[in-house]
């Protein structure tokens, strides 16, 4: 059977969860390049700031952040991978890799709801922006930077499994 077979059968599952496990990888890199990207340019570009523009724009951010487009990876990746880790769940060759993968989104899911939503959190409701920027920058910098290596781990991960995948359905 071909993963292209219509009507049922191992070709149709096997189509799926190569479907599920690429799209988990996707999501995951959408995710890790979010990350990188704060950890890259946003984050030292604001260092630059003022405190007043610091926290007003890192408000702003928090805000718009949360559109259901962030939200489609930033929930979509860890649940996808989650899928596929089911989905592989008899298949030898690339699911320690796929549940490594995601070990790796639910320690970077704990890192961000733990320590990264709580300093968004006190920041919106700070008075004093020296004061506010102070108590924040460096937590989230750092703690930003563990998720950015834990999501960038999954992706690794997802991208050793969709290569361990793609081997085992050439050889049989």
């Amino acid at each position: 059977m071909t993963d292209i077979e219509i009507g049922g059968g191992d070709g149709v599952r096997r189509g799926a969860a190569a479907g599920v496990l690429g799209t988990a990888a996707v999501a995951t890199g959408l995710l890790a390049g979010v990350y990188y990207v704060f950890a890259c340019a946003v984050m030292p570009a604001l260092a630059r700031s003022g405190d007043r523009t610091y926290v007003e724009v890192m408000r702003d951010v928090n805000d718009v952040i949360q559109n259901p487009l962030f939200l489609l990876a930033f929930l979509g990746a860890p649940l996808l991978t989650g899928v596929s880790a089911w989905q592989l769940r008899g298949t030898r060759p690339p699911r320690p890799w796929v549940w490594a993968a995601l070990a790796a989104h639910v320690l970077a899911f704990a890192v961000t709801a733990a320590c990264n939503v709580p300093l968004n959190d006190a920041l919106a409701r700070a008075t004093a922006p020296g004061a506010a920027r102070e108590h924040f920058e460096n937590p989230w910098v750092a703690w930003n930077a563990v998720r950015t290596v834990l999501v960038t781990l999954a992706l690794a991960c997802l991208a050793r499994a969709l290569l361990l995948r793609g081997r085992a359905e050439r050889r049989g």
